[in-house]
């Protein structure tokens, strides 16, 4: 059930976007504008790498300015002549997870970046932030953007096969999630669109997304791969990819990612998108998902299919990791001084932001990891990587585990509000 939390919160931004008519400010194509992250631990620099036009604008066109305040950066639009906002999106990037590690402390590294938007009629300022230490925005680029420029290249999208899994309607007013096929070998394409309908199928069996399945469009791209699997460093496996993808992100042996992120969103660009799912034809357990960046996993290993959801959870809805016993490579990402800007997880500094207005009166706070309250939204500590000053909102959850229970009650309500947000 929605609550009155999320039905004032979308109400409000529904009255802000209106003021802004998507017709007089862009067309339903895409602006591409790929950059660069690069610097270490103390310092973030971004560097242009070019621009282009896509064909394919998926996102709503009534809500246009983001209104969630999720990820460790954003982008805004700004039209040049009146200085209005006119778009905006926040994200996350495997570069600022870097930034928390060991590594970042005596190296620097670059990322590859994308950011996305429906292609301006005019002259716009796009400003790109990153969120600080204390929880604020700093602007880090900034670059005025003509539409007529001849550098913004109007070259056709990668050639590929695409086929809709699912049908959902316009894709303005629908969820658009495209899969992306990761060591499929062209003789493997039919495995790779069976894959792809199991963890469909999954999507739709939990809550909130049963909600909402004629709701979604799902796409299958073919991207074909001259070998099978994925690179696993640790064990001196390496193999050609679509992709590049590879176990051992960060050190760490179950997280799967690719830093290629031009080639996946060239890939991606073949059909309508709001997600990216980069399905990777392994056995092995793991995977990886960073907000409004990709969701990624394997296929073939038996809890592939409660990963996808997870991960799912981290790329859509900005979910944070609930769990706080396993190995990570991150050093004190969570200050523990700071309210976390993802939904289900608090410090307590500013409680009054996530889920306290649905607790039961009954409930304490710090909630105690007691039988009685096994199903009810509470404040138990542990969650966000760390045992102690992080809270998470139930004693179990998808996003804390890979047991039998599903989305929590506050996880629910969030990836409800993203997908109200997308199909308005």
């Amino acid at each position: 059930m929605k609550t009155t939390l999320i039905s004032c919160f979308l109400f409000i931004t529904i009255s802000l976007s209106a003021q802004i008519r998507f017709d007089d400010y862009f067309t339903d194509r895409v602006l591409r504008f790929d950059f660069m992250f690069s610097g270490n631990s103390r310092k973030t620099v971004i560097y242009p790498a070019g621009m282009k036009e896509e064909p394919f604008w998926a996102g709503s066109n009534n809500m246009l300015t983001d209104p969630f305040g999720y990820g460790n950066f954003r982008y805004e639009v700004f039209d040049d002549t009146s200085g209005l906002l006119i778009y905006s999106r926040g994200f996350s990037s495997l570069f600022q997870e870097w930034q928390t590690t060991a590594e970042a402390k005596t190296m620097s590294r670059s990322f590859y970046e994308v950011a996305t938007m429906p292609f301006p009629k005019e002259k716009i300022r796009l400003v790109i932030s990153g969120r600080k230490q204390d929880g604020s925005f700093t602007s880090l680029y900034e670059i005025k953007i003509d539409p007529s420029d001849y550098f913004i290249r109007k070259e056709s999208p990668v050639n590929v096969n695409t086929s809709e899994i699912a049908h959902g309607g316009d894709p303005n007013t629908s969820v658009d999630i495209a899969f992306i096929a990761e060591g499929y070998t062209s003789g493997e394409m039919d495995k790779f669109h069976s894959d792809v309908k199991r963890m469909t199928e999954t999507l739709f069996s939990e809550k909130p997304f049963t909600d909402f399945k004629e709701r979604f469009n799902i796409w299958a791209v073919d991207a074909v791969s001259q070998e099978s699997g994925t690179d696993v460093p640790g064990e001196g496996i390496y193999v050609n990819t679509a992709l590049n993808s590879g176990f051992y992100t960060f050190n760490l042996d179950r997280y799967l990612t690719t830093q290629d992120i031009k080639s996946v969103n060239d890939y991606a660009a073949a059909v309508p998108h709001d997600a990216i799912v980069v399905l990777i034809n392994s056995n092995r357990y793991g995977g990886g998902g960073v907000y409004n960046y990709y969701s990624g996993t394997t296929a073939g290993h038996f809890l592939s299919k409660t990963v996808f959801m997870h991960e799912f959870g981290h790329g859509f809805a900005g979910l944070a990791d609930e769990y706080y016993s396993s190995t990570v490579a991150y050093e004190d990402f969570y200050p523990l001084d700071v309210e976390p800007w993802e939904p289900n997880i608090t410090t307590l500094v500013d409680f009054g932001s996530k889920w306290k207005k649905i607790l039961s009166k009954d409930i304490p706070v710090p909630t105690p990891d007691k039988d009685k309250y096994e199903n009810a939204t509470g404040v138990f500590e542990g969650g966000g990587y760390s045992a102690k000053g992080i809270y998470r909102p139930e004693m179990d959850c998808r996003m804390k585990g890979n047991g039998p229970k599903g989305f929590c009650t506050v996880c629910r309500n969030a990836i409800r509000a993203m997908i109200e947000y997308y199909i308005e």
